[in-house]
């Protein structure tokens, strides 16, 4: 497979987590995880730590992955409409948000009759000790814009040019997708993919880049907007990110990309809602994004069933 020449921004950035006054970062005993299914698509190169967890702002965040998983959230079947999304969180492919940018998103999925699928995939490595790994976060730069009000900003990372992991991950998670279609109730014609910061990031990377997955929409959220070259067979995109973001600087690169190549694409900048929201913060104008979203995939037919019941 040969890659489009296309360099993303925010597939190296740090997300759902705060970089302001006390986003202390916790210890945090491994959850159960009963229902993750492994993918099968090996380990990570030059990493000696185990996978290990921590909190920050409440919402706990994984590690160190080495063993990708794929986790369903199936809706009540009297509600379910077949289409499906899977869930990429965000965390720079250092760790992963998995509570407000994975499980907390999934399970609202879910209660809207849509069948939601959250990928845990291969992380870059990170120092085992978490307190080595609290000094090598406080050595980032910090973002240009205020953060002094615990709007979820955090700063960017390095770029890390190689996603050859997560990409496999993405493929592996499509293909059980489909192998198990029946047994989920999925509609494999009405598959998409959302993810948040870095997880926007692997979305747009297994768009532009993958020649096994066939995505019916995609939803980058609060991910990087640089000009892309379009595939042919495109999916439409619904993307949103908030005005105060730092990885917002007033270019629509990639909007106009989808624009001009004719391909469906609705965009909601918002005024407010920093970085990291998730589903959202409460005073913030971005806290309706899902609302947006779930209102989104009705008037594009992607929720066929629920709109004709």
């Amino acid at each position: 497979m040969v890659a489009r020449s296309i360099f993303w921004t925010f597939l190296f950035v740090f997300t759902a987590t705060s970089w302001a006054q006390d986003g202390t970062i916790y210890p945090l005993e491994a959850p159960d995880e009963p229902n993750a299914i492994p993918l099968g698509t090996g380990g990570v190169e030059d990493q000696p730590a185990e996978e290990t967890w921590f909190r920050q702002w409440g919402d706990p965040m994984a590690r160190n992955i080495t063993t990708a998983t794929l986790t369903p959230f199936l809706p009540d079947p009297e509600k379910a409409t077949g289409t499906t999304v899977i869930v990429a969180p965000g965390g720079g492919f250092r760790w992963l948000s998995m509570g407000n940018e994975g499980w907390e998103v999934a399970e609202a999925l879910a209660k809207q009759g849509i069948t939601a699928f959250v990928l845990k995939y291969r992380l870059h490595p990170t120092p085992e000790s978490l307190d080595e790994f609290r000094t090598s976060m406080e050595r980032l730069p910090m973002p240009p814009n205020d953060a002094s009000d615990n709007e979820q900003n955090t700063p960017p990372q390095r770029p890390r040019s190689n996603l050859t992991n997560q990409l496999e991950d993405a493929e592996a998670a499509y293909a059980l997708i489909v192998e198990r279609a029946e047994e989920w109730g999925v509609d494999t014609t009405n598959i998409g993919m959302i993810g948040f910061s870095a997880g926007a990031g692997l979305t747009m990377h297994s768009t532009l880049n993958s020649e096994t997955m066939d995505l019916a929409f995609i939803g980058p959220i609060y991910g990087g907007l640089n000009a892309v070259e379009v595939p042919e067979n495109a999916p439409p995109m619904f993307n949103v990110i908030a005005a105060d973001d730092f990885l917002f600087h007033g270019e629509f690169g990639l909007i106009e990309s989808w624009h001009k190549a004719g391909v469906p694409v609705e965009f909601h900048l918002y005024q407010n809602g920093g970085h990291g929201f998730g589903l959202g913060n409460p005073d913030r104008t971005s806290n309706r994004w899902f609302d947006a979203f779930i209102h989104w995939l009705e008037v594009n037919k992607f929720l066929k069933v629920a709109s004709e019941e």
